[in-house]
């Protein structure tokens, strides 16, 4: 995806793209390389596939989540910063949590933000479940982007929003997953929810779930407990 298909994009997700943008998007580029020389942080480097793959997908949450209404965000299982600092790149207006347990991506993210020079976005080196335990119903938003099963992402993420918040499961094929949301959408606190499926502009399959949830958390599980109630449901 080259600079003007990216352009053209945008705005057919009704996004406003400026230089200021376009600018601190390729000083996240060459930063991300440059860390990935000598830090695994993606297997995809081509420029093209990195807008596409990366940024492009990141923002495509906007489809389905009205973000100018979205005061406070966290992203769980970060990486390098996707889809959190896209997002806030061009929702600046949101106070972002970036949180991951890979102590290598969050001092990537660190570093980049202040490249970047953005504001209003922290980043957390810890484990969700922890983390959780001290900021329960908060947020807006929770995002999380390819990270574990559905079941084990819904338990980690839920209880972070508060209770008109929202969970946006960002997802490639989701075949052998959604069968968990049917079967224990009441344990897992879920109030409802939705799919919405896609193409990225090469084809590829996307799928972002948006989950609410049944009321306000009071106690988070560990992991190992998640875990466990994991592969009982899935029948291991």
């Amino acid at each position: 995806m080259n600079r003007d298909i990216f352009i053209q994009e945008l705005q057919k997700l009704d996004i406003i793209v400026d230089e200021e943008k376009l600018n601190l998007l390729n000083k996240y580029y060459d930063y991300l390389i440059e860390y990935n020389s000598h830090t695994n942080l993606t297997t995809i480097t081509e420029k093209n596939d990195v807008y596409l793959k990366h940024f492009y997908d990141s923002l495509t949450l906007s489809r389905y989540i009205n973000l100018n209404e979205i005061e406070s965000m966290i992203d769980i299982g970060s990486g390098a910063g996707f889809p959190g600092v896209v997002l806030k790149i061009f929702f600046p207006h949101i106070n972002v949590t970036i949180l991951d347990s890979n102590n290598k991506k969050t001092t990537f993210v660190s570093n980049l933000i202040t490249k970047l020079g953005l504001n209003n976005i922290e980043v957390v080196n810890a484990r969700a479940e922890d983390y959780a335990k001290e900021n329960l119903n908060k947020y807006d938003l929770c995002t999380s982007r390819a990270v574990a099963f559905i079941d084990i992402i819904s338990e980690l993420s839920l209880p972070f929003i508060n209770l008109n918040g929202k969970v946006a499961l960002m997802k490639g094929n989701i075949d052998n997953e959604i069968k968990i949301l049917n079967n224990y959408q009441q344990k897992l606190n879920i109030k409802n929810y939705i799919i919405n499926s896609f193409v990225l502009p090469n084809k590829d399959e996307r799928n972002i779930i948006i989950l609410t949830k049944n009321g306000l958390t009071k106690k988070v599980l560990n992991y190992s407990q998640i875990v466990k109630r994991s592969k009982i449901w899935n029948g291991k």
